[in-house]
């Protein structure tokens, strides 16, 4: 009877230890495969979601692009969730993202990924911080200066036309006025002697 209950002993602690081990193992890597370094590249972001870290180690990120820092290094806790836009470019970008898990279980990565350029964007079209340059005011155009010649040809002369052209745009002579003004004086005194005469006749009578 003793030796039937120690045949059925020794396998039962055997399964006991065996179970015992595996749980222990089971425990121990539970936490490296529990980490879980992800992101995502597109043509104009990258997205980093860093989970189930070591809340109490000294986790770190970086993220450079075509070898300049797009995220300097950074420290985080037991999670880190980033969305960082990218600089327009058009040709591919080459992205390099470094995690660093301070717990020193198997969280780190090393890896590289490609951005491509968008759609639409062609080379040498990322608008220019520069602007336009203001094209120069036209300059009114000066009119022309009248010519001398018109200028002298306007003027009136200050000095009398000589006798002969007035006698040949009037057709008389500049003494006309005399002439007739002492006609007129003749006659006038014509009249008078007349009615003179004419008066003493009556008287006489």
């Amino acid at each position: 009877m003793t030796v039937f209950n120690r045949s059925w002993r020794r396998p039962g602690a055997l399964v006991t230890v065996a179970a015992a081990g595996a749980l222990g193992a089971g425990l121990f890597a539970a936490p490296a495969v529990a980490h879980t370094p992800a992101w995502t590249v597109t043509c104009s972001e990258v997205s980093v979601d860093l989970v189930n870290y070591t809340a109490g180690a000294e986790n770190t990120v970086t993220l450079s692009v075509d070898g300049k820092d797009l995220l300097p290094t950074e420290k985080f806790g037991g999670e880190f969730h980033k969305k960082i836009e990218l600089p327009k470019h058009d040709k591919d970008l080459t992205l390099h993202l470094v995690v660093k898990d301070g717990s020193g279980n198997d969280g780190s990565l090393d890896q590289e990924k490609t951005a491509p350029v968008c759609e639409g964007t062609e080379p040498g079209t990322e608008p220019s911080t520069t602007p336009p340059a203001t094209p120069p005011a036209e300059e009114p155009t000066p009119e022309p200066e009248p010519s001398k010649t018109t200028e002298a040809a306007e003027v009136p002369s200050s000095q009398p036309s000589p006798a002969g052209d007035d006698l040949a745009e009037t057709g008389s002579s500049s003494t006309t006025p005399l002439i007739a003004g002492a006609a007129a004086v003749i006659l006038v005194a014509g009249a008078g002697i007349t009615w003179a005469a004419r008066k003493r006749r009556t008287v006489e009578n």
